[in-house]
């Protein structure tokens, strides 16, 4: 028998912290936004608990005993999760672009995407096989939930092309993979800009989750975006999975103008 999947974290504990602090965080099974100064540990507390997710999972990372990661329900023993980074930074591990098919892949954005390509081609096999499915199953109401099936997908593409519309980008929508289209030029994704790439790497992440309930950590994702996009974020994150449980940091009060206030969490008040 297989580990218990976790529908979201309930916690999250770190007893000694740079030797003194204790901290104690309960979560929202929606959003939660960690706020603090420069030097507080919002960074740090989000790397541990991805550490102690990572040994969890079994991927090869320390135990990290001083974290632990509480679930629900409670006897599950690990959560599906996506780690965004939103820095763009050069790719620096030589023996990884040696072995990369796609030499346009040259900065950390830039690997985010080709992993997501893959995981968007097997959502979209996903996504045609219950289509298919549904259409074949001779039961009227699957039928119209098959035209239905695809919603999702088409929100993305339309919220993206709607986001992208002052340079004039569109996702082409006859490709198996993103690709744009720039006033009659085709362009990979890995030509987009930092910001556009990084809103991108946010949405399809979301997306190829396929509606299913996840832990999302992201660490200031408003780095690159402009302020237009970093107040339309969260709510456009909870769009394309409300089923996910988004935990962020943030510096900018764009993030929560648009009514999340209420989810936001200082380091200090979680600091026994």
């Amino acid at each position: 028998m297989g580990k218990i999947l976790a529908e979201r974290i309930s916690s999250i504990e770190i007893k000694s912290m740079w030797g003194f602090k204790h901290i104690v965080w309960e979560l929202r099974p929606d959003i939660n936004i960690l706020s603090g100064v420069n030097g507080a540990g919002k960074s740090t507390i989000l790397n541990k608990a991805v550490s102690k997710l990572d040994f969890l999972s079994g991927a090869d990372s320390d135990d990290c005993p001083d974290v632990v990661v509480n679930f629900y329900p409670p006897e599950a023993e690990s959560i599906a999760y996506d780690v965004i980074r939103c820095v763009d930074r050069p790719l620096m591990h030589s023996n990884l672009l040696e072995k990369m098919a796609d030499r346009n892949v040259v900065s950390e954005l830039d690997w985010q995407i080709y992993k997501l390509q893959r995981r968007y081609l097997d959502y979209q096999v996903n996504l045609g096989n219950r289509t298919i499915d549904l259409l074949t199953s001779g039961d009227p109401e699957k039928m119209v939930l098959a035209q239905q099936t695809s919603a999702k997908k088409k929100e993305f593409l339309d919220f993206v092309d709607s986001m992208f519309a002052e340079t004039g980008k569109k996702i082409v929508r006859d490709s198996n993979e993103i690709v744009f289209d720039q006033n009659g030029t085709r362009l990979l994704p890995y030509s987009l800009s930092s910001g556009e790439k990084q809103l991108l790497v946010i949405l399809l992440t979301l997306l190829v989750q396929d509606m299913k309930p996840c832990a999302i950590f992201m660490d200031e994702p408003e780095v690159s975006l402009h302020i237009e996009w970093q107040q339309k974020l969260i709510s456009a994150v909870r769009k394309m999975n409300p089923n996910a449980q988004i935990i962020l940091t943030t510096h900018s009060p764009a993030v929560i103008m648009d009514g999340w206030l209420d989810v936001v969490t200082e380091v200090d008040d979680i600091t026994v």
